[in-house]
């Protein structure tokens, strides 16, 4: 049997809450609950399918990932990709692409996962806050709302996780770097 995994750096504490607040708040008041599926993160490498009773070797073997430079990533206001999605905007930052080109490298030679690598449309880093629900006109009205929503925080990133799709994306480790 193979269960559905992804890779991503998942906020912690009240920045995990305000995100998540973000998102509760779209579910209250529009009915959309697809980014409720997972706690607030930036994806790091996007899902995959993995014998689920091999799951201890993909754990494993993530623990032998090495980045040894914890950094801070900025998140301002909001941006979209028109016409589906909503999302926390994460700023520009070497370290963060470093990080996942490293990553990306890693799981296609010590884990043989090649469905990021073969991703045109490359890494764009975001939090999102509504998406796979949020239907066409909705969008256009929630984006007139967001696009001029002021979101400030920083986001330090000392950790990864490895999430399993249950009912919802769970995480099932955490990796420090």
């Amino acid at each position: 049997m193979h269960s559905k995994y992804f890779i991503a750096i998942v906020l912690q504490d009240n920045l995990l809450e305000k995100a998540e607040g973000l998102k509760h708040e779209l579910f209250n008041k529009h009915g959309l609950k697809g980014a409720l599926r997972s706690p607030a993160h930036i994806t790091l490498h996007r899902p995959f399918e993995w014998k689920t009773e091999k799951e201890n070797i993909l754990i494993e073997t993530l623990k032998q990932f090495s980045f040894t430079n914890k950094f801070t990533v900025d998140l301002n206001n909001f941006n979209c990709f028109e016409p589906r999605v909503i999302y926390i905007d994460v700023m520009r930052n070497e370290k963060l692409y470093d990080l996942h080109d490293k990553l990306t490298k890693f799981c296609k030679l010590k884990l043989k996962l090649f469905n990021e690598a073969d991703d045109e449309r490359g890494f764009k880093p975001h939090i999102t806050i509504a998406f796979r629900d949020l239907k066409k006109p909705l969008f256009y009205k929630l984006w007139d709302e967001f696009k001029n929503k002021k979101f400030s925080e920083s986001l330090p990133v000392t950790r990864f996780s490895l999430l399993r799709l249950d009912e919802k994306w769970d995480v099932i480790a955490d990796f420090n770097i």
